[in-house]
């Protein structure tokens, strides 16, 4: 039943499932298994901030194996942030300001602080996720690809209490309108929707299309078969019934498909936009091996120019176009529930869940800040730092990352649809 045209866009399932499966899928994986995209830096010792949560899941495919140091290619280990000429420069004119600041008396204590918070290229105020600090002892490196999402058996209250207070607590959503299923009644859910402004609605279906696609690789990567030899993962297709079927999810699963389909149009066109960021000859994927990361780079933009090319792209115009003062209002508003969901992923209580967690969220509100940033993107210069625009070695990991994900769901979906139609 997921077919046609999508709300609030004039792009249907059809044209993303031919451009997803057959074109961009299939690159986008070369380049997330290449170094540079393959070690993501993350706290997951970091205690839950909103209550006191001890229970972790005790299954072992809910571990994470971080990597041992050495194992890290040095150019990512040098300096996370020093991932192009560019900010080797940057990281120079910091010493410079702090010298500055050191030196120049006649600058009052707040200009002094204003420009080594310039220098360094504070833009927190852009940031829609509360970013784990890289540089604490608890930070440790994961190779994603040694420890990849899928079913944990991480489920029931625990699980439960997270989205739900995702869903109750930062949806934009009155109390006593219940999300469907909850209270099983999901036509006052809907009519509410219908008739909050685009921007509200556009919040929750990111979050039901992230679940959904969460949902979609725990159904994927089943486990099958527990021996003492051997595991084997795979599709089940009655656990993906269970989320997805519309008999069973009284409507629900058809609808929260379609939201996974909203999510990639608007990570793809945060891609889409981004590109004059990565075209710069000074930005480079980093990793200390020179042929592999001009091939990577070269990769990356072929992926970006083929984003770009995606004929009917998420029109983010209609997004805040009141008068100005709502607009920042409102915007302000979703980035403050945004970076309120991130900071509930540090209550996720399996390590394996966290990380992809963590790692999903910050991709998305990276593709936020993208998408919110575009004046500041028009304007970078070829050559020279981009004060105005800047984003991290772990933003850029993230945002490919979360996009390899949702690009797998769409695959993964062509799968089950297979499956489904032979089992008839």
């Amino acid at each position: 039943q997921v077919t046609g045209y999508l709300d609030d866009c004039t792009c249907d399932v059809e044209t993303i499932d031919a451009f997803n499966n057959y074109k961009l899928f299939p690159r986008l994986n070369e380049l997330l298994e290449s170094d540079y995209f393959r070690y993501y830096k993350v706290n997951l010792q970091k205690p839950c901030p909103f209550w006191d949560d001890s229970s972790h899941c005790g299954m072992r495919d809910c571990a994470v194996q971080p990597c041992p140091s050495d194992e890290v290619p040095d150019g990512i280990r040098s300096g996370s942030y020093k991932y192009s000429e560019e900010a080797n420069n940057l990281a120079e004119e910091c010493e410079e300001a702090k010298r500055l600041g050191a030196v120049d008396d006649s600058l009052s204590k707040e200009a002094r602080q204003a420009v080594l918070q310039w220098a360094q290229h504070d833009d927190s105020s852009d940031s829609f996720c509360e970013a784990d600090d890289i540089h604490s002892p608890d930070a440790e490196y994961v190779d994603l690809l040694l420890n990849p999402e899928r079913y944990t058996g991480y489920k029931g209250p625990d699980a439960w209490k997270i989205w739900n207070s995702i869903y109750e607590e930062n949806c934009f959503k009155p109390q006593n309108v219940k999300r469907p299923l909850a209270s099983g009644r999901g036509h006052t859910f809907y009519k509410w929707l219908k008739g909050v402004c685009v921007e509200k609605r556009a919040f929750y279906r990111l979050i039901s299309g992230l679940h959904a696609s969460i949902n979609i690789h725990l159904s994927a990567r089943y486990l099958l078969q527990d021996t003492w030899s051997e595991k084997k993962w795979g599709p089940n297709v009655t656990e993906f019934q269970q989320r997805f079927d519309e008999v069973l999810t009284r409507g629900e699963g058809p609808r929260r498909l379609k939201n996974l389909y909203f999510l990639y149009l608007i990570e793809l066109r945060a891609l889409s936009k981004v590109l004059p960021f990565f075209e710069r000859p000074g930005f480079q994927l980093y990793t200390g091996n020179k042929s592999q990361d001009a091939q990577m780079k070269h990769l990356l933009l072929e992926i970006l120019h083929l984003a770009k090319s995606f004929p009917l792209h998420f029109d983010e115009n209609s997004f805040f176009a009141g008068s100005k003062k709502e607009a920042a209002k409102l915007k302000e508003e979703f980035r403050l529930h945004f970076k309120n969901i991130s900071k509930i992923m540090d209550c996720v209580g399996c390590f394996k869940c966290r990380l992809w967690g963590k790692l999903q969220t910050q991709g998305l509100g990276t593709a936020l800040k993208i998408l919110f940033s575009e004046n500041l993107i028009e304007k970078i210069p070829e050559s020279g730092p981009s004060y105005g625009f800047q984003l991290t070695r772990q933003e850029i990991v993230a945002l490919f990352n979360a996009f390899g994900r949702v690009s797998t769901s769409v695959k993964e979906l062509e799968n089950f649809r297979n499956i489904l139609q032979n089992m008839q």
